[in-house]
């Protein structure tokens, strides 16, 4: 029985050292099947080119807690005096260096400029994405947000501090802070640096902005659903965005950068704008959008169990 026990036993030692053997193999496969797709991921360039006052901190604020983790790189745009268009010359370093800087790959740039076309300068495309938001609330967010600042940086004196008007009343007296030109920067922002996309009003760059956010853009999300935004993200670009949705709904990023005093408008000033071509533009953009981003949404995150495969190939691989 001694005898019986202790092949038993050797049996048991000898499946256990199999079952680690297995195990551990299994391990160094996953290893360096995530090693190989970090590798070919990692020329991957991602550039938010983000509107202001569409919750853009929210958003870049995941990409910065990420970042470590993830093993990627996030770099902050600055341009002089907050220009969102920049010079010819800047515009040719900028696309020189998103190419070639290959210390900063994989990455993603952000900051309040326009769009650029990197094919124009013989660059490769990067990944543009976007968040937009419905123009009145965006335009009315940045009126107060001048005046009182948020909780972001509640400390910082902003340059019409002081200034206690209402959005109403601005509206009722006519005056060029609510002036509904103003609004003019959702349709410039995707149309990019030409001329007319500058004009408020112009018909020629709301149709650039609608061609761009179709061809040019991976993603335009929505400022009412950037859950959804960041989810499709993670969906698409997992080498970047891995664990961006859990991250986003868990920490305190949802709640970022909120204007400390918003009045909602009364309906007569509502009216009053959305009478304003400027209004009517930058609404059918946000449509657009909206539209878009529901269809990319609906055959991404609803289907994601579909599988593409690659059958019939021909001549026959021996």
């Amino acid at each position: 029985m001694t005898f019986i026990a202790i092949i038993y036993q050797i049996q048991i030692v000898r499946l256990q050292e199999k079952i680690f053997h297995l195990e551990n193999n299994a391990n160094q496969n996953d290893r360096k099947q995530q090693s190989r797709e970090e590798l070919e991921n990692d020329d991957l360039v991602v550039v938010y080119n983000r509107v202001p006052k569409t919750g853009s901190t929210s958003f870049i604020g995941v990409a910065y807690d990420l970042c470590k983790k993830n093993k990627f790189h996030v770099l902050h745009v600055n341009i002089t005096a907050n220009n969102h268009v920049l010079s010819l010359n800047n515009q040719h370093e900028f696309v020189h260096n998103v190419t070639t800087w290959k210390a900063m790959k994989p990455g993603i740039y952000h900051g309040h400029f326009a769009f650029i076309d990197f094919t124009k300068f013989g660059g490769p495309k990067p990944l543009f994405i976007n968040i937009l938001r419905k123009p009145l609330e965006r335009f009315i967010s940045y009126y107060y947000f001048v005046r009182y600042g948020d909780n972001y940086r509640p400390y910082l004196v902003r340059r019409k501090h002081g200034n206690t008007m209402s959005f109403d009343e601005c509206v009722e007296k006519n005056l060029p802070d609510c002036d509904p030109n103003h609004m003019w920067l959702q349709i410039p922002f995707l149309c990019g640096h030409a001329a007319n996309c500058w004009k408020p009003g112009n018909k020629w760059a709301l149709t650039e902005a609608k061609k761009n956010l179709v061809n040019n853009y991976l993603l335009v999300g929505v400022t009412d659903e950037i859950n959804d935004f960041v989810a499709v993200l993670e969906q698409t670009l997992p080498r970047i965005f891995k664990g961006a949705f859990n991250h986003y709904l868990t920490s305190n990023k949802s709640h970022l950068r909120q204007t400390v005093q918003k009045d909602a408008p009364s309906p007569t000033t509502v009216k009053k704008i959305q009478e304003s071509t400027v209004w009517q533009m930058e609404n059918e953009l946000y449509e657009f959008a909206l539209d878009q981003f529901h269809f990319i949404k609906k055959h991404t995150l609803k289907d994601k169990l579909q599988n593409v495969m690659y059958e019939k190939i021909r001549p026959k691989i021996n």
